[in-house]
């Protein structure tokens, strides 16, 4: 199992900095007396948690930038985006990497600071955005339990992604004491709202207090506190190792290998070599180019079978 990405531990940077993103649904609106489809959109922060919600009208490029513009209005530029390899996603990279193109040379060297660098997961690879792929599941899950299979108005869909979007980020990020003497548990909504939960009122200070220094010396140590349980508390917790504790031997260039892909038809075995490995920062393969006749496919290693070696006396026969 490898160790926690680099986008995990931004632990100086601001939300949504390194941020990953995937498209779910469809769901059914109402819309006077037809019925159209419409998707969600989820923004993933990979450090605190986080997460924003959505509606898109279709999973096209053009619903995918403007999806991604509100997100930056709303929550600031993102360094770094992490998602699969969708079409629309494919396309709206296309698309920034042209119109930052076409600009002069001095409006690029401005906007070269706030340009966003797109990720993308190797195909057939959603364990690689196990991150976000659980949070859809959690707002599927909240979304058919409140609401179901049947159609909605496009406003009450929006307003309850917004409310489900609300309840995960006022969700413990650590443990949740049980005395009530102990402090309240971390939630995502500290770093974006400064309290943990949106629906809950404000502390309202008297006015006298804000000028002493000595109450602005408390503030200072309170912060202290919070973020030292949010690295002590939080951060070990997600370096769990639960299975993969072994290491097996890598991939390498050369091996035959069969791809498992549930998409082929029956009876149907894609056989190839490997022509190139793609290594993580911790040095393992975890994603190669594979060979077939004439074409190449890049898959992670958990979709390949290492066949075995040829007997030396086999490998000058021709088949």
């Amino acid at each position: 199992m490898a160790d926690l990405p680099v986008a995990r531990l931004r632990l100086y940077k601001p939300a949504f900095y390194s941020t990953g993103v995937d498209c779910f649904g469809p769901f059914e609106v109402k819309i006077g007396r037809r019925v159209e489809k419409r998707w969600g959109i989820i923004f993933k922060c990979l450090t605190i948690r986080a997460v924003h919600l959505d509606v898109l009208t279709s999973i096209d490029t053009d619903a995918f930038l403007m999806a991604l513009r509100r997100f930056i209005a709303r929550r600031g530029t993102p360094a770094e985006l992490y998602s699969d390899q969708g079409t629309n996603f494919r396309g709206g990279e296309r698309e920034l990497q042209a119109a930052f193109a076409a600009m002069t040379s001095d409006l690029q060297k401005l906007l070269a600071p706030h340009k966003i660098v797109f990720h993308f997961n190797p195909p057939a690879a959603p364990h690689f955005g196990g991150v976000w792929e659980r949070e859809i599941r959690s707002v599927k899950m909240a979304l058919y339990t409140t609401v179901g299979s049947q159609p909605l108005q496009e406003e009450v869909l929006h307003t309850v992604l917004v409310e489900v979007e609300g309840i995960l980020n006022s969700k413990p990020l650590g443990y949740v004491p049980s005395d009530i003497s102990d402090p309240d548990p971390v939630t995502p909504n500290c770093f974006l709202m400064g309290r943990p939960d949106g629906a809950l009122p404000q502390v309202a200070y008297p006015r006298e207090e804000l000028l002493s220094r000595r109450r602005w010396k408390h503030s200072q140590v309170l912060a202290d506190h919070f973020w030292s349980r949010f690295i002590r508390l939080y951060l070990p917790s997600l370096q769990l190792r639960q299975k993969w504790r072994s290491s097996p031997a890598d991939v390498t260039e050369g091996s035959v290998v069969m791809i498992v892909d549930p998409q082929l038809p029956r009876a149907s075995w894609l056989v190839g070599c490997i022509s190139k490995v793609h290594p993580s920062p911790d040095g393992h393969i975890r994603s190669a180019d594979i060979k077939v006749k004439d074409r190449t496919f890049t898959r992670p290693v958990a979709r390949l079978v290492v066949l075995p070696a040829l007997p030396d006396e086999d490998k000058g026969q021709s088949p």
